[in-house]
């Protein structure tokens, strides 16, 4: 998909390329205003110019703020990328190694485990992919140049110049997304100020290069956000044929004893059972898989404000406790690629003459645009989409 800047942001980014000098004056003049703010939040000027002496805006940021899969990418496209058999495998490798770290968070905020290192997963890929822009410049950029919510993004840096102020983490490691989420498992730093804790018993809060503050930072997220000890963030269940798809909802809730009276079952066909209050959730319609969800999984939800994010933090949980990934089938008749799939129709791809770069499985604009041609010669709509059916193509 081409992206279309926001006009503020197409605008201050021709005028960076047209005229770099007033456009870095610009800049200066918007750092300085900040200055001001950071004052008046108890940062000193030493510690706000240190951190800020020798930036540059990165305008790349304002192509990416309309770019968030969770909200653009199919639900059966985004999960097949983030729970798949290698991530699972992955999880289970680093749940073994920081096993004491995680039963330790568990023990201390009664959150289950497997649901802390879900969100690990997600997140980071359990610290593989933690983000490598600089958070003052990110955070910088947006508060000058964001065609929306300046507000929060001036917020955040001024939280993250406090981060670097307290002497927490050490500025160098700062690199996060290009929102100025950082870390194991992705905080802002307004989020690290409230929520943050020492998990390893070193005097610091360091969610970048500790992974028991880590863990133990999202274990209090997630209890601060509502999770109940021992109530299950909820499962997939068969709807009658006769279920109202006007029931659906997470804030829908009602007894369970409710549901099983309309004719919902657990997808293996057992009754429901247990005293608390769910909704059910069918994020493709109610022709394809639907979950009864607690209070548990609206706390996980509050992580990033998306079902189809919440999903794949609860279902690369269960996977990696050793359940079985989804039964009902989604929607399509193009089935999603796992991230190994996404590789090898890269390296097809390549093979073919397109020159989509490394094989790495990430879905970037020159992969998409080599599939879009793929997607013509075969008769497709030109989505840019990489699916079963461009993978079969190419094999063939």
């Amino acid at each position: 998909m081409i992206r279309i800047l926001a006009p503020l942001a197409l605008a201050a980014a021709t005028f960076v390329v047209a005229n770099p000098a007033s456009a870095q004056a610009d800049f200066r003049s918007c750092l300085s205003n900040l200055r001001g703010q950071a004052a008046a939040k108890g940062i000193s000027g030493q510690a706000f110019d240190l951190a800020t002496r020798s930036i540059e805006p990165d305008l790349k940021i304002l192509e990416l703020m309309d770019n968030q899969p969770e909200f653009k990418t199919p639900i059966w496209d985004y999960l097949a990328a983030l729970v798949d058999d290698e991530r699972v495998q992955d999880g289970k490798a680093a749940m073994g190694q920081w096993a004491r770290a995680l039963a330790a968070a568990e023990a201390r905020f009664g959150v289950d485990r497997y649901v802390i290192a879900g969100v690990w997963g997600v997140e980071s890929n359990f610290g593989k992919d933690i983000g490598g822009r600089p958070l003052v410049q990110s955070l910088s950029t947006l508060a000058c140049y964001a065609p929306r919510r300046r507000d929060y993004f001036t917020g955040e840096l001024m939280a993250t110049l406090k981060i670097v102020q307290d002497g927490d983490i050490d500025p160098a490691n700062l690199r996060g997304s290009w929102a100025g989420a950082f870390g194991h498992t992705q905080f802002m730093p307004s989020t690290f100020q409230r929520l943050a804790v020492d998990g390893d018993g070193d005097g610091h809060r360091d969610i970048m290069t500790s992974v028991p503050d880590a863990v133990a930072s999202t274990a209090n997220f997630l209890k601060k956000a509502g999770w109940v000890d021992g109530l299950p963030w909820g499962y997939e269940v068969r709807l009658p044929a006769s279920f109202n798809a006007n029931l659906t909802g997470r804030k829908n809730k009602r007894p369970l004893s409710s549901w099983a009276a309309m004719g919902v079952t657990r997808i293996d066909g057992r009754p429901l059972s247990g005293d608390y209050l769910a909704g059910i959730i069918a994020p493709a319609g109610i022709e394809g898989p639907a979950f009864i969800v607690t209070k548990n999984f609206d706390a996980v939800y509050s992580y990033n404000a998306a079902e189809s994010y919440g999903l794949a933090i609860a279902l690369l949980g269960d996977r990696m406790k050793g359940l079985p990934g989804i039964r009902t089938a989604w929607p399509t008749d193009d089935p999603p690629l796992s991230r190994a799939q996404r590789r090898e129709l890269q390296r097809l791809l390549t093979a073919r003459g397109y020159d989509v770069g490394e094989p790495d499985g990430k879905i970037g604009q020159k992969t998409r645009d080599a599939i879009k041609d793929v997607e013509r010669r075969i008769g497709l709509e030109q989505r840019g989409r990489p699916g079963g059916k461009v993978l079969e193509a190419l094999r063939g």
